[in-house]
Protein backbone atom coordinates (compact mmCIF):
# COMPACT_ATOMS: atom_id res chain seq x y z
CA UNK A 1 0.00 0.00 0.00
CA UNK A 2 1.32 3.42 -0.97
CA UNK A 3 1.99 5.73 1.95
CA UNK A 4 3.62 9.15 2.15
CA UNK A 5 5.47 10.74 5.06
CA UNK A 6 5.84 14.51 5.25
CA UNK A 7 8.11 16.58 7.47
CA UNK A 8 6.88 20.15 7.95
CA UNK A 9 9.29 22.66 9.51
CA UNK A 10 7.10 25.70 10.10
CA UNK A 11 7.97 29.35 10.52
CA UNK A 12 5.79 32.43 10.87
CA UNK A 13 5.45 33.03 7.13
CA UNK A 14 6.50 29.79 5.42
CA UNK A 15 6.84 26.00 5.70
CA UNK A 16 9.74 23.84 4.55
CA UNK A 17 8.39 20.40 3.65
CA UNK A 18 9.87 17.11 2.55
CA UNK A 19 7.88 14.18 1.11
CA UNK A 20 9.18 10.62 1.60
CA UNK A 21 7.93 7.19 0.62
CA UNK A 22 7.85 4.14 2.91
CA UNK A 23 11.54 3.38 2.24
CA UNK A 24 12.69 6.86 3.28
CA UNK A 25 13.46 7.97 -0.28
CA UNK A 26 12.96 11.70 -0.73
CA UNK A 27 10.32 12.33 -3.37
CA UNK A 28 10.13 16.11 -3.13
CA UNK A 29 11.14 19.12 -1.07
CA UNK A 30 9.68 22.61 -1.22
CA UNK A 31 9.23 25.88 0.64
CA UNK A 32 5.55 26.84 0.86
CA UNK A 33 4.06 30.13 1.95
CA UNK A 34 1.75 30.29 4.97
CA UNK A 35 -1.90 30.53 4.02
CA UNK A 36 -4.39 29.24 1.45
CA UNK A 37 -1.93 29.30 -1.46
CA UNK A 38 0.68 27.33 0.47
CA UNK A 39 -1.70 24.63 1.69
CA UNK A 40 -3.08 24.25 -1.87
CA UNK A 41 0.46 23.69 -3.19
CA UNK A 42 1.03 21.07 -0.49
CA UNK A 43 -2.12 19.18 -1.56
CA UNK A 44 -0.93 19.36 -5.18
CA UNK A 45 2.51 18.05 -4.17
CA UNK A 46 0.94 15.11 -2.33
CA UNK A 47 -1.39 14.30 -5.23
CA UNK A 48 1.51 14.41 -7.72
CA UNK A 49 3.53 11.78 -5.83
CA UNK A 50 0.64 9.76 -4.42
CA UNK A 51 -1.47 9.31 -7.49
CA UNK A 52 -5.21 8.79 -7.70
CA UNK A 53 -5.18 5.68 -5.50
CA UNK A 54 -3.75 7.53 -2.49
CA UNK A 55 -6.26 8.06 0.33
CA UNK A 56 -5.89 11.00 2.80
CA UNK A 57 -5.43 8.55 5.68
CA UNK A 58 -2.30 7.21 3.98
CA UNK A 59 -0.54 10.57 4.38
CA UNK A 60 1.34 11.17 7.65
CA UNK A 61 2.57 14.64 8.59
CA UNK A 62 5.03 15.58 11.35
CA UNK A 63 5.04 19.19 12.55
CA UNK A 64 6.25 20.84 15.77
CA UNK A 65 2.92 22.42 16.76
CA UNK A 66 -0.67 21.35 17.36
CA UNK A 67 -2.36 24.74 16.84
CA UNK A 68 -3.15 27.20 14.09
CA UNK A 69 -5.09 27.29 10.80
CA UNK A 70 -2.39 25.31 8.95
CA UNK A 71 -2.67 22.34 11.34
CA UNK A 72 -6.47 22.51 11.22
CA UNK A 73 -6.32 22.46 7.41
CA UNK A 74 -4.12 19.34 7.49
CA UNK A 75 -6.58 17.60 9.83
CA UNK A 76 -9.56 18.70 7.73
CA UNK A 77 -7.91 17.15 4.66
CA UNK A 78 -7.91 13.80 6.47
CA UNK A 79 -4.15 13.50 6.90
CA UNK A 80 -2.68 11.79 9.94
CA UNK A 81 -0.97 14.66 11.80
CA UNK A 82 1.60 14.20 14.56
CA UNK A 83 2.42 17.20 16.77
CA UNK A 84 6.08 16.46 17.56
CA UNK A 85 7.49 17.88 20.77
CA UNK A 86 10.46 20.13 19.85
CA UNK A 87 12.57 18.43 22.51
CA UNK A 88 11.81 15.01 20.99
CA UNK A 89 12.70 16.32 17.54
CA UNK A 90 15.99 17.76 18.80
CA UNK A 91 16.95 14.42 20.38
CA UNK A 92 16.00 12.55 17.20
CA UNK A 93 18.17 14.84 15.05
CA UNK A 94 21.22 14.01 17.18
CA UNK A 95 21.45 10.63 15.44
CA UNK A 96 22.46 12.47 12.25
CA UNK A 97 25.45 14.11 13.92
CA UNK A 98 26.60 15.97 17.01
CA UNK A 99 28.02 19.09 15.34
CA UNK A 100 24.92 21.16 16.10
CA UNK A 101 24.46 22.17 12.44
CA UNK A 102 20.91 23.22 11.62
CA UNK A 103 18.84 24.10 8.56
CA UNK A 104 15.14 24.29 7.77
CA UNK A 105 15.46 21.66 5.05
CA UNK A 106 17.36 19.41 7.46
CA UNK A 107 14.66 19.83 10.09
CA UNK A 108 11.94 18.92 7.59
CA UNK A 109 13.92 15.80 6.60
CA UNK A 110 14.30 14.79 10.26
CA UNK A 111 10.57 15.24 10.94
CA UNK A 112 9.67 13.10 7.94
CA UNK A 113 12.10 10.41 9.13
CA UNK A 114 10.72 10.66 12.65
CA UNK A 115 7.07 10.04 11.77
CA UNK A 116 8.10 7.27 9.38
CA UNK A 117 10.37 5.43 11.83
CA UNK A 118 8.93 6.30 15.26
CA UNK A 119 5.31 7.08 14.45
CA UNK A 120 4.10 4.41 16.87
CA UNK A 121 5.80 6.32 19.72
CA UNK A 122 4.19 9.66 18.87
CA UNK A 123 0.77 11.13 19.61
CA UNK A 124 -1.49 12.37 16.85
CA UNK A 125 -3.11 15.79 17.14
CA UNK A 126 -6.33 15.36 19.08
CA UNK A 127 -9.53 15.52 17.07
CA UNK A 128 -11.25 17.85 19.53
CA UNK A 129 -14.59 19.40 18.69
CA UNK A 130 -14.91 23.07 17.85
CA UNK A 131 -16.61 23.67 21.19
CA UNK A 132 -13.68 22.14 23.09
CA UNK A 133 -11.24 24.26 21.12
CA UNK A 134 -13.26 27.37 21.98
CA UNK A 135 -13.10 26.46 25.68
CA UNK A 136 -9.34 25.98 25.37
CA UNK A 137 -8.82 29.41 23.80
CA UNK A 138 -10.72 31.37 26.45
CA UNK A 139 -9.57 29.23 29.41
CA UNK A 140 -5.90 29.62 28.49
CA UNK A 141 -6.29 33.34 27.82
CA UNK A 142 -8.03 33.80 31.19
CA UNK A 143 -5.30 31.93 33.07
CA UNK A 144 -2.55 33.78 31.21
CA UNK A 145 -4.05 37.13 32.23
CA UNK A 146 -4.20 35.98 35.86
CA UNK A 147 -0.52 35.01 35.71
CA UNK A 148 0.28 38.37 34.14
CA UNK A 149 -1.69 40.14 36.87
CA UNK A 150 0.31 38.31 39.52
CA UNK A 151 3.60 39.35 37.89
CA UNK A 152 2.45 42.97 37.61
CA UNK A 153 1.38 42.98 41.26
CA UNK A 154 4.77 41.67 42.34
CA UNK A 155 6.43 44.51 40.41
CA UNK A 156 4.14 47.05 42.09
CA UNK A 157 4.77 45.57 45.52
CA UNK A 158 8.53 45.66 44.96
CA UNK A 159 8.30 49.30 43.89
CA UNK A 160 6.28 50.29 46.96
CA UNK A 161 8.72 48.56 49.30
CA UNK A 162 11.50 50.76 47.94
CA UNK A 163 9.85 54.13 48.65
CA UNK A 164 6.40 53.75 50.29
CA UNK A 165 6.14 50.58 52.46
CA UNK A 166 3.37 52.22 54.48
CA UNK A 167 1.00 51.74 51.53
CA UNK A 168 1.37 47.97 51.82
CA UNK A 169 0.25 48.18 55.45
CA UNK A 170 -2.52 50.71 54.83
CA UNK A 171 -4.17 48.79 51.99
CA UNK A 172 -3.60 45.29 53.40
CA UNK A 173 -7.23 45.10 54.53
CA UNK A 174 -8.46 45.74 50.98
CA UNK A 175 -5.88 43.62 49.15
CA UNK A 176 -3.63 45.71 46.97
CA UNK A 177 -4.84 43.97 43.79
CA UNK A 178 -8.41 45.22 44.39
CA UNK A 179 -9.54 48.08 42.18
CA UNK A 180 -10.48 50.40 45.07
CA UNK A 181 -7.02 50.07 46.69
CA UNK A 182 -5.40 50.75 43.32
CA UNK A 183 -7.57 53.82 42.78
CA UNK A 184 -6.51 55.22 46.15
CA UNK A 185 -2.88 54.57 45.25
CA UNK A 186 -3.32 56.38 41.93
CA UNK A 187 -5.00 59.31 43.71
CA UNK A 188 -2.07 59.63 46.17
CA UNK A 189 1.01 57.68 44.96
CA UNK A 190 3.59 59.30 47.28
CA UNK A 191 3.79 59.29 51.12
CA UNK A 192 3.26 63.05 51.25
CA UNK A 193 0.16 62.97 49.07
CA UNK A 194 -1.25 59.91 50.84
CA UNK A 195 -0.95 61.59 54.25
CA UNK A 196 -3.20 64.39 52.97
CA UNK A 197 -6.05 62.08 51.93
CA UNK A 198 -9.22 62.89 53.85
CA UNK A 199 -11.57 60.37 55.34
CA UNK A 200 -14.29 61.56 52.93
CA UNK A 201 -12.08 60.93 49.88
CA UNK A 202 -11.24 57.42 51.05
CA UNK A 203 -14.86 56.66 51.93
CA UNK A 204 -16.04 57.83 48.50
CA UNK A 205 -13.74 55.35 46.75
CA UNK A 206 -14.81 52.50 49.05
CA UNK A 207 -18.49 53.38 48.53
CA UNK A 208 -18.10 53.31 44.76
CA UNK A 209 -16.91 49.71 45.05
CA UNK A 210 -19.60 48.76 47.61
CA UNK A 211 -17.26 47.97 50.49
CA UNK A 212 -18.91 47.06 53.81
CA UNK A 213 -17.94 48.89 57.02
CA UNK A 214 -16.62 51.80 54.95
CA UNK A 215 -16.24 54.30 57.79
CA UNK A 216 -14.23 51.90 59.92
CA UNK A 217 -11.98 50.92 57.02
CA UNK A 218 -11.52 54.54 55.93
CA UNK A 219 -10.36 55.54 59.41
CA UNK A 220 -7.91 52.64 59.56
CA UNK A 221 -6.48 53.46 56.11
CA UNK A 222 -6.12 57.16 56.94
CA UNK A 223 -4.40 56.42 60.24
CA UNK A 224 -1.96 53.99 58.59
CA UNK A 225 -1.11 56.46 55.81
CA UNK A 226 -0.32 59.17 58.39
CA UNK A 227 2.01 56.97 60.45
CA UNK A 228 5.62 58.26 60.52
CA UNK A 229 7.90 56.30 58.21
CA UNK A 230 11.30 56.45 56.57
CA UNK A 231 11.14 58.22 53.25
CA UNK A 232 13.13 59.30 50.23
CA UNK A 233 13.66 62.74 48.73
CA UNK A 234 10.75 64.43 46.96
CA UNK A 235 12.09 64.00 43.38
CA UNK A 236 12.82 60.32 43.95
CA UNK A 237 9.38 59.80 45.54
CA UNK A 238 7.74 61.48 42.55
CA UNK A 239 9.63 59.22 40.14
CA UNK A 240 8.70 56.09 42.10
CA UNK A 241 5.11 57.37 42.28
CA UNK A 242 4.92 57.63 38.49
CA UNK A 243 6.12 54.02 38.17
CA UNK A 244 3.62 52.86 40.81
CA UNK A 245 0.75 54.62 39.03
CA UNK A 246 1.66 52.92 35.75
CA UNK A 247 1.61 49.49 37.41
CA UNK A 248 -1.65 50.30 39.25
CA UNK A 249 -3.42 51.39 36.06
CA UNK A 250 -2.25 48.23 34.31
CA UNK A 251 -3.61 46.14 37.19
CA UNK A 252 -7.00 47.86 36.97
CA UNK A 253 -7.16 47.02 33.26
CA UNK A 254 -6.12 43.43 33.95
CA UNK A 255 -8.83 43.14 36.63
CA UNK A 256 -11.44 44.28 34.11
CA UNK A 257 -10.28 41.90 31.39
CA UNK A 258 -9.95 38.94 33.75
CA UNK A 259 -13.56 39.48 34.85
CA UNK A 260 -14.74 39.81 31.24
CA UNK A 261 -12.92 36.64 30.16
CA UNK A 262 -14.27 34.77 33.17
CA UNK A 263 -17.77 35.29 31.81
CA UNK A 264 -16.65 33.95 28.43
CA UNK A 265 -15.03 30.90 30.04
CA UNK A 266 -18.24 30.06 31.91
CA UNK A 267 -20.41 30.59 28.82
CA UNK A 268 -18.31 28.40 26.51
CA UNK A 269 -17.84 25.72 29.17
CA UNK A 270 -21.56 25.55 29.96
CA UNK A 271 -22.31 25.08 26.26
CA UNK A 272 -20.13 21.94 26.08
CA UNK A 273 -21.99 18.59 26.37
CA UNK A 274 -19.44 17.27 28.91
CA UNK A 275 -19.83 20.24 31.26
CA UNK A 276 -22.35 18.56 33.58
CA UNK A 277 -20.10 15.52 34.00
CA UNK A 278 -17.15 17.75 34.93
CA UNK A 279 -19.27 19.81 37.33
CA UNK A 280 -20.49 16.64 39.07
CA UNK A 281 -16.89 15.90 40.12
CA UNK A 282 -15.87 17.02 43.64
CA UNK A 283 -13.73 20.15 43.82
CA UNK A 284 -14.60 21.36 40.31
CA UNK A 285 -16.36 24.62 39.54
CA UNK A 286 -16.89 26.29 36.19
CA UNK A 287 -13.42 27.84 35.87
CA UNK A 288 -11.49 24.78 37.07
CA UNK A 289 -13.74 22.52 35.01
CA UNK A 290 -13.13 24.62 31.91
CA UNK A 291 -9.37 24.44 32.42
CA UNK A 292 -9.41 20.66 32.86
CA UNK A 293 -11.66 20.18 29.82
CA UNK A 294 -9.53 22.56 27.77
CA UNK A 295 -6.32 20.60 28.41
CA UNK A 296 -7.78 17.09 28.19
CA UNK A 297 -9.90 17.89 25.13
CA UNK A 298 -12.95 15.85 24.17
CA UNK A 299 -11.60 13.46 21.54
CA UNK A 300 -13.12 10.11 22.67
CA UNK A 301 -10.28 8.10 21.09
CA UNK A 302 -7.37 10.07 22.53
CA UNK A 303 -7.05 8.24 25.87
CA UNK A 304 -7.35 4.48 25.52
CA UNK A 305 -7.36 3.93 29.30
CA UNK A 306 -7.44 5.74 32.61
CA UNK A 307 -3.67 5.19 32.83
CA UNK A 308 -3.13 7.01 29.53
CA UNK A 309 -5.14 9.99 30.80
CA UNK A 310 -3.20 10.00 34.10
CA UNK A 311 0.11 9.89 32.25
CA UNK A 312 -0.87 12.87 30.13
CA UNK A 313 -2.07 14.73 33.21
CA UNK A 314 1.30 14.18 34.88
CA UNK A 315 -0.31 12.94 38.08
CA UNK A 316 0.94 9.36 37.82
CA UNK A 317 4.50 8.74 39.07
CA UNK A 318 7.43 7.55 36.95
CA UNK A 319 9.81 4.73 37.86
CA UNK A 320 13.56 5.04 37.41
CA UNK A 321 15.30 1.65 37.59
CA UNK A 322 18.94 1.01 36.66
CA UNK A 323 21.02 -1.76 38.17
CA UNK A 324 20.46 -1.73 41.91
CA UNK A 325 18.88 1.71 41.85
CA UNK A 326 15.10 1.87 41.90
CA UNK A 327 13.05 4.96 42.65
CA UNK A 328 9.54 6.28 42.07
CA UNK A 329 9.34 10.01 41.41
CA UNK A 330 6.82 12.67 40.45
CA UNK A 331 6.49 13.72 36.82
CA UNK A 332 7.84 17.18 36.11
CA UNK A 333 7.68 17.04 32.30
CA UNK A 334 3.96 17.75 32.05
CA UNK A 335 1.24 20.18 31.04
CA UNK A 336 1.61 22.86 33.73
CA UNK A 337 -1.84 24.35 33.07
CA UNK A 338 -3.51 20.99 33.58
CA UNK A 339 -1.36 20.15 36.62
CA UNK A 340 -2.33 23.47 38.25
CA UNK A 341 -6.05 22.88 37.64
CA UNK A 342 -5.92 19.31 39.02
CA UNK A 343 -4.01 20.50 42.11
CA UNK A 344 -6.76 23.06 42.75
CA UNK A 345 -9.43 20.40 42.29
CA UNK A 346 -7.75 18.02 44.73
CA UNK A 347 -7.36 20.80 47.32
CA UNK A 348 -11.08 21.65 47.12
CA UNK A 349 -12.20 18.00 46.97
CA UNK A 350 -10.85 17.15 50.43
CA UNK A 351 -13.34 19.66 51.86
CA UNK A 352 -16.36 18.52 49.82
CA UNK A 353 -15.96 14.76 49.37
CA UNK A 354 -15.71 12.36 52.36
CA UNK A 355 -14.13 9.73 50.10
CA UNK A 356 -11.50 12.16 48.84
CA UNK A 357 -10.77 13.24 52.40
CA UNK A 358 -10.27 9.63 53.55
CA UNK A 359 -8.00 8.93 50.60
CA UNK A 360 -5.94 12.06 51.31
CA UNK A 361 -5.66 11.23 55.03
CA UNK A 362 -4.57 7.71 54.11
CA UNK A 363 -1.70 9.10 52.03
CA UNK A 364 -0.64 11.46 54.82
CA UNK A 365 -0.68 8.54 57.26
CA UNK A 366 1.87 6.85 55.01
CA UNK A 367 4.21 9.80 55.62
CA UNK A 368 3.47 11.43 52.27
CA UNK A 369 3.97 15.18 52.28
CA UNK A 370 1.21 17.68 51.59
CA UNK A 371 1.89 18.10 47.85
CA UNK A 372 2.57 14.38 47.15
CA UNK A 373 -0.67 13.46 48.93
CA UNK A 374 -2.63 16.03 46.88
CA UNK A 375 -0.98 14.76 43.70
CA UNK A 376 -1.98 11.17 44.50
CA UNK A 377 -5.53 12.31 45.23
CA UNK A 378 -5.53 14.20 41.92
CA UNK A 379 -4.33 11.04 40.18
CA UNK A 380 -7.25 9.12 41.65
CA UNK A 381 -9.72 11.84 40.63
CA UNK A 382 -8.40 11.76 37.04
CA UNK A 383 -9.15 8.03 36.94
CA UNK A 384 -12.67 8.63 38.24
CA UNK A 385 -13.21 11.38 35.67
CA UNK A 386 -12.07 9.05 32.89
CA UNK A 387 -14.62 6.45 33.97
CA UNK A 388 -17.41 9.02 34.11
CA UNK A 389 -16.61 10.36 30.63
CA UNK A 390 -16.30 6.86 29.19
CA UNK A 391 -19.66 5.70 30.57
CA UNK A 392 -21.34 9.13 30.20
CA UNK A 393 -22.42 9.11 33.85
CA UNK A 394 -22.20 11.69 36.61
CA UNK A 395 -19.91 11.30 39.61
CA UNK A 396 -21.28 9.16 42.44
CA UNK A 397 -19.58 9.34 45.83
CA UNK A 398 -20.32 5.74 46.85
CA UNK A 399 -19.23 4.23 43.53
CA UNK A 400 -16.10 6.34 43.21
CA UNK A 401 -14.62 5.33 46.56
CA UNK A 402 -16.08 1.85 47.00
CA UNK A 403 -12.60 0.25 46.80
CA UNK A 404 -11.24 2.68 49.38
CA UNK A 405 -14.06 2.60 51.93
CA UNK A 406 -13.22 1.77 55.52
CA UNK A 407 -14.24 -1.87 56.10
CA UNK A 408 -16.81 -2.39 58.84
CA UNK A 409 -15.83 -4.55 61.80
CA UNK A 410 -17.92 -7.69 62.24
CA UNK A 411 -19.91 -7.80 65.44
Amino acid sequence: MLVLFIGDDWAEDHHDVEVQDATGRRLAAARLSEGVEGIAKLHTLIARHGGEELEPGQVTVGIETDRGPWVQALIAAGYRVYAVNPKQAARFKERYGTSGAKSDKGDAHALADMVRIDGAQLRTVAGDSGQAQAVRVVARAHQTLIWERTRTFQRLRSTLREYFPGALTAYAGLELTSTDALELLIKAPTPGEAAKLTKQQITAVLARHRRHHRDQKARAIQAALREPQLGVTAPVAAAYGAAAVAHAKLLITLNEQVAALEEQVSAHFRAHPDAEIYLSMPGIGEITGARVLAEFGDDPTRYTSAKARKNYAGTSPITRASGRTHSVQARFARNDRLADALQRQAFSAINTSPGARRYYDKQRARDSGYNPALRQLGNRLVGILHGCLKTRTHYDEATAWSHHATPTTAA
